[in-house]
């Protein structure tokens, strides 16, 4: 699929997705729920269905009412009646690295025999986390050097752990929602280098609101108590995702006007923080409980270079290198070294498509240096296979002086499949 982005004005209101990484944990929950789960908005897009999918073959039954609600009905003994093969079970992740790292510690709680399997690019993520922490807790893991497919045989025997959480906080939201509803006694979990810490607050969130009993001290160590799980209905609400909506709000920094609507500016997600950007290169801005409105600067005056560091929130580093390519000047995004395991090496996919497009960035040490303010040009880009690098491209094609081509466009359905519609929805003729 090939999308064509025309330079234009943009002007209208936008409601954001639904959050991939809200309704993923909500899913978790519901799976291990002592009763009926129902979600509101759920989310559409792939990384969604894969968690959606998990938990059917883990014993959920979902359905979906006459309102679009989805309606879980949890499986919390994990009791499944289907280990019909030696190899047990196969869990098919797809793209979605928190579904991995999520699902492979709850499907270790029980004694069968599972294989976490994905595809494209999640098949060259690392999962050297489980091979080193697995065995502490009684599991048997073996992977494909280090990568998938990985074997694990449980079940988790939950106890004291340390853990290093410097290449993805996912991991450690794995192991809360395991630890949360298997331990039978007090345990401790202790983090070293922990990253995405708002992701874990989100985590933490969800996991308390499901009545679990979790305390996070200081981002180090994170108690957690055994609660009992009494039978009940509980109802939620998947809030607007921010990753998304952040190029729909940088699209109108630079581009234009937008409101977009059903954002939660209480979030736990690390990516509301483009509202800090966004302020540091002076757009103008207005933000309610209900609304976010961006627009590009009044007259001639432009949008001021910023320094950012994205270490907590690396998804932003493609809307934010677009905010930048329109700055007067020089912008630094630090936290570089997160990029590396994405859908693609998102450090080199943003640099060379766009360069492709006349925007001239470099990498020194950790930090990402954006020369703004020059002429973008137009042309073709391949998107990496990364929705993100799609996604930012596009908005370059909104300012550019010739039409931008996107090779492989439909990428975007990974996390927000309505984009390119929402995008020539506001964009003006």
């Amino acid at each position: 699929m090939q999308q064509i982005i025309k330079p234009g004005f943009i002007e209208g209101i936008v409601k954001a997705p639904p959050s991939k990484s809200v309704m993923q944990r909500f899913c978790a929950a519901a799976l291990l729920h002592n009763g009926k789960t129902i979600i509101r908005n759920p989310g559409v897009s792939e990384d969604d269905f894969a968690a959606i999918e998990i938990i059917k073959k883990l014993g959920a039954k979902v359905s979906v009412d006459s309102k679009g609600c989805l309606i879980i009905q949890g499986n919390p003994d994990l009791l499944l009646s289907d280990f019909s093969s030696d190899d047990g079970f196969v869990l098919d992740c797809g793209e979605s690295g928190l579904s991995l790292r999520m699902f492979t510690a709850i499907a270790a709680m029980t004694s069968g025999r599972f294989m976490m399997q994905g595809a494209g690019s999640l098949l060259h993520r690392p999962v050297d986390f489980f091979e080193d922490v697995f065995p502490q807790m009684g599991v048997k893991t073996k992977s494909n050097q280090g990568k998938l497919p990985l074997e694990i045989v449980g079940p988790i025997i939950p106890s004291d752990i340390k853990i290093d959480g410097s290449l993805s906080s996912q991991f450690l939201t794995g192991l809360l929602f395991a630890y949360s509803h298997k331990i039978k006694e007090r345990v401790c979990i202790e983090v070293s280098n922990l990253k995405s810490i708002p992701y874990i607050d989100l985590t933490i969130e969800i996991l308390l609101k499901f009545g679990y009993d979790v305390v996070n001290d200081n981002n180090k160590n994170f108690v957690l108590n055994p609660v009992s799980k009494t039978e009940s209905i509980i109802e939620c609400d998947v809030e607007g995702d921010w990753s998304g909506a952040s190029f729909l709000l940088v699209a109108g920094a630079i581009a234009g006007k937008v409101d977009v609507n059903g954002l939660s500016i209480y979030s736990k997600q690390a990516d509301r923080s483009i509202l800090t950007a966004l302020s540091l290169a002076e757009a103008n801005l207005s933000v309610s409980e209900d609304s976010i409105k961006v627009e590009k600067p009044f007259g001639s005056r432009r949008l001021k270079p910023f320094h950012f560091n994205a270490n907590q929130c690396p998804d932003l580093f493609p809307p934010l290198a677009a905010l930048a390519a329109n700055c007067d000047g020089i912008s630094i995004i630090e936290g570089v070294n997160r990029l590396l395991f994405k859908e693609s090496n998102r450090a080199v996919s943003i640099i060379e498509s766009f360069a492709s497009l006349g925007v001239k960035i470099e990498l020194q040490d950790d930090m990402m240096i954006v020369h703004g303010g020059h002429i973008v040009t137009g042309g073709q880009i391949h998107s990496f296979n990364d929705h993100r690098i799609a996604m930012a491209c596009s908005l370059l094609g909104l300012i550019a002086m010739e039409p931008v081509k996107i090779m492989d466009a439909k990428v975007v359905g990974k996390s927000y499949p309505n984009f390119f519609n929402d995008l020539e929805m506001i964009r003006k003729k």
